[in-house]
């Protein structure tokens, strides 16, 4: 059976703070943040570094081992 790694898309105009209440209710939003730029570090490979676009796949938890 294959597993898929929860992921959400942004809201229109959504950035990292916005994103980490609602992907992570029960967490501080400044640790949510940096939980999900851990988990999204792709989205750090582009100029300008993190910009959230509204294509963009924003994983809500870290790579399923393997």
């Amino acid at each position: 059976e294959n597993e898929v790694r929860r992921f959400t898309r942004p809201l229109t105009g959504e950035d990292w703070h916005a994103i980490a209440p609602r992907a992570l209710p029960d967490a501080d939003v400044s640790a949510a943040v940096q939980q999900l730029k851990s988990w999204n570090l792709h989205l750090f490979a582009r100029i300008p570094s993190g910009k959230i676009l509204g294509s963009d796949v924003i994983f809500l938890e870290p790579p399923l081992g393997g």
